[in-house]
């Protein structure tokens, strides 16, 4: 038997798991990542944590299979500097949650064409993606950018920065699915764009090479003193949509975790959203490139959490289902905007708002309509990727924790009219950058994984359109009013 390495650098945890050569998990191991919020929208890293959590993920599993290759994802826009000879960070890692990009952003605002931006990148001007922050480090911090200027600095990815400080410096690189979320890089072109480069004050030297997607890119040592051979690279999420085996164009996924992240293959051609959202690179590697169209959703299961440890409305997460069904008023709607309203609004000054409460008012309630907002917020998303693309996906693949939230999965089919597929693994992310390290190592084809893939439960509508119609109502107003009171 022959096995595969994932690894999925995310952003509260580090995961690793070990797949067989038919993309099934047998077995994982995991590390936590703390951060650290050293003021008002401020999210920090320890890069040497995240290097730590990444040996001590991998390290119960090195010695104990016969690995044939590795793949390694990463959280996307989350970034360290650091200094090119003696490998040290200078910078803290400055996780994609982080705001303080957003004065660079402003001050850009008046000097760019959005248009031009979003047809080179596919994205917003906006402090999500790495260029403003680094471009405000640079602001407020001189001596590096004097140093970066000079080619004394690297930049790069979660996964840049672990493979650098684990090769020595022997491997500076990363891919266009990762370089794609930067704002620095033409995902047309598939390269760093010269332009972008000198709007963001970003020397090309301190930058990454960009590999494929797939395909041998050099051993690494993951700890145990045997190099192993790296075969591929991705985001996290891009991770998630090729382990969701979504290879054709209109299937789609949603990972719930913290957030909601949706994504939808559309094909191997670029195309820009009219209805709110981002545009970003699949993969790209030997022949096989995939564009996706990308809709966040900053706030889910920390809805829950909120709902549990802030308001003490129910004893533990998974608890919320059961007190949803007891609900007995359905005129309270909650906008679970926490942390503002992403794709398709992109409001992040909005906050959440309560409507429609009286004295008969519950607990369960309150919780009932939490969910239902959550449901609504992904009905907004996949419905805005349905226009854009001309048709309604085929169904909706699902995995992450508030997948296993009967009454949310059931509001989702719902709502989008759909069957809703969870699925079988946990770990979709970790198992979809190990799979696609088996294309490249192994040859599995693209037709066997979409065969393995499994779910553990489906999810088919059962309301009627007049309730369905009149739960979108509700909530279209609700979301209205908390746009205009927010201005």
């Amino acid at each position: 038997m022959k096995y595969l390495l994932g690894i999925d650098q995310g952003t509260t945890q580090t995961t690793a798991v070990i797949v067989n050569e038919f993309g099934e998990m047998i077995e994982k191991n995991s590390a936590q990542l703390p951060a650290r919020f050293p003021q008002a929208g401020w999210v920090e890293q320890d890069p040497a944590d995240i290097v730590r959590t990444v040996k001590e993920a991998c390290a119960p599993l090195l010695d104990k299979y016969d690995i044939s290759a590795v793949g390694f994802d990463n959280q996307g826009e989350t970034f360290v500097v650091w200094d090119k000879d003696s490998g040290e960070a200078v910078t803290p890692a400055i996780v994609w949650q982080d705001t303080r990009g957003e004065s660079v952003c402003k001050a850009l605002a008046s000097h760019i064409d959005p248009d031009l931006l979003r047809q080179k990148t596919g994205l917003l001007l906006d402090s999500y993606f790495s260029a403003p922050k680094l471009k405000w480090v640079f602001e407020n911090y001189p001596d590096l950018r004097k140093k970066a200027h000079e080619g004394k600095l690297k930049f790069g990815t979660t996964e840049t920065w672990v493979i650098w400080s684990l090769t020595k410096g022997r491997l500076h690189i990363t891919d266009p699915s990762t370089a794609s979320r930067t704002l620095l890089f033409d995902m047309n072109k598939f390269q760093w764009d010269d332009d972008l480069l000198k709007l963001f004050d970003v020397p090309r030297s301190m930058l990454p090479e960009v590999k494929p997607s797939a395909g041998y890119i050099g051993d690494v040592d993951f700890g145990n003193g045997k190099p192993l051979p790296l075969h591929a690279l991705l985001v996290d999420q891009q991770a998630a949509l090729f382990g969701q085996a979504c290879f054709n164009a209109g299937e789609m996924k949603c990972s719930f975790g913290t957030g909601s992240f949706l994504l939808m293959n559309i094909g191997d051609k670029p195309r820009l959203s009219d209805n709110g959202l981002l545009t970003t690179v699949g993969w790209n590697f030997n022949g096989h490139t995939a564009y996706a169209f990308d809709g966040g959703i900053f706030v889910t299961g920390s809805a829950v959490q909120w709902l549990r440890d802030n308001l003490k409305l129910i004893p533990d997460s998974a608890s919320s289902n059961d007190s949803a069904n007891r609900s007995t008023d359905s005129g309270v709607v909650v906008v679970p905007a926490l942390q503002g309203l992403a794709a398709p609004h992109w409001r992040t000054d909005v906050r959440g708002a309560m409507f429609g409460l009286n004295r008969s008012t519950s607990s369960d309630d309150i919780v009932r309509a939490t969910l239902d907002g959550i449901a609504c917020r992904v009905y907004e998303v996949v419905t805005a990727m349905s226009q854009d693309l001309g048709k309604a996906p085929p169904h909706l693949k699902v995995d992450g924790g508030p997948s296993g939230n009967p009454y949310l999965m059931q509001m989702i089919a719902d709502l989008l009219n759909l069957e809703v597929r969870v699925s079988a693994a946990l770990e979709a992310t970790a198992i979809g950058i190990a799979n696609l390290a088996g294309v490249s190592a192994l040859g599995t084809s693209f037709a066997e994984l979409s065969a393995n893939w499994k779910s553990e439960i489906t999810y088919l509508p059962k309301t009627s359109q007049e309730e369905r119609g009149k739960k979108l109502a509700q909530w279209n107003k609700a979301v209205n009013a908390v746009k205009v009171f927010h201005g």
